[in-house]
């Protein structure tokens, strides 16, 4: 019986299960959270915030030869399979309708929220060669992000940050007058407050150790601004539908993660009412967790090809 993850896209190079031994030989301190399951299968323990630092550290190098990745303790320690998910589909959006995915640097990507740990814009370029602007409200997780960069110096001239000072945009002050983006990215923030981000947790900690522990474990670790905003999804995804209406003629396709499939009924009433040519909603799965990606456009399709 084929173990592949059937589930995740075609093209996700995480579609087999993990090889441990060739990923602890590129990351040495993985061997210590590594164990034989009660199905005698290699895996780690994956409510252990190090344990999963250490597995992504590894994919990252194995795969898209990215050296020296880390992130501080409190941020958001995202799963590489479904972060490279949302990016193949949204290869697949920008391929329609010739079916040939456009590559290298002329295609330009914005991801809205980069965090400190970089992948979106690091699995783009290595994936498909293209160019990638990462924006966030936080400091201190851009600086991770360059030292990322700095580690990496083949990678500079392709991907490049940038500062979004006003926590009330999200595309004004990092969209220029003479700016052009192929897309838009975006994982929001989904829990509306502090308190449902912790509920949130703790169910997530009693599932991954089947334990009735009342103890949050944030083991994908998270600032504020990664977790949770005033309003949630919801909020969130309805301010950037209603600010992307000002940068139509310079974003092709925008995309946004959703995680809650009630949202998305009244996402798609909003981008009707704001006159978008063009709405697709793509599933998209990893394990048990389901979420969706929304993406939207103005440019009328016999106009798209102009961009690529």
């Amino acid at each position: 019986m084929s173990t592949e993850k059937s589930s995740l896209h075609t093209r996700n190079l995480h579609r087999n299960p993990y090889d441990f031994d060739l990923l602890i030989s590129c990351v040495p301190e993985l061997k210590h959270y590594v164990f034989v399951n009660a199905y005698q299968t290699k895996t780690i323990n994956f409510s252990i915030p190090e344990a999963v630092k250490l597995l992504n550290k590894a994919l990252l190098l194995h795969f898209y030869n990215v050296k020296n990745w880390d992130i501080p303790e409190n941020n958001l320690c995202p799963p590489i399979p479904g972060r490279a998910d949302y990016v193949h589909y949204i290869a697949d959006v920008l391929a329609e309708p010739s079916g040939e995915i456009p590559t290298g640097t002329a295609i330009k990507g914005l991801d809205i929220g980069v965090g400190a740990n970089l992948v979106y814009p690091l699995i783009g370029h290595r994936s498909y060669g293209w160019q990638m602007l990462g924006t966030d409200i936080n400091e201190d997780s851009l600086k991770n992000a360059q030292h990322i960069l700095d580690q990496n110096p083949d990678l500079l001239p392709f991907i490049q940050l940038k500062h979004q000072p006003n926590s009330d945009h999200i595309f004004k002050n990092m969209i220029g007058a003479g700016d052009q983006f192929t897309f838009s990215m975006c994982n929001p923030p989904f829990h509306d407050s502090k308190e449902s981000m912790m509920k949130g947790n703790i169910r997530k900690t009693k599932n991954l150790n089947k334990s009735k522990s009342q103890k949050s474990l944030l083991n994908f670790g998270g600032e504020q601004s990664e977790l949770w905003c005033e309003g949630g999804e919801l909020a969130f995804i309805t301010k950037m539908i209603h600010e992307s209406v000002l940068y139509s003629s310079q974003v092709l396709w925008f995309t946004c993660l959703v995680s809650k499939k009630d949202n998305l009924s009244k996402l798609t009433t909003i981008l009707k009412k704001v006159k978008t040519v063009d709405v697709k909603t793509i599933d998209m799965a990893q394990g048990q967790k389901i979420s969706r990606m929304l993406a939207w456009t103005f440019i009328p399709q016999q106009k798209r090809k102009d961009w690529m």
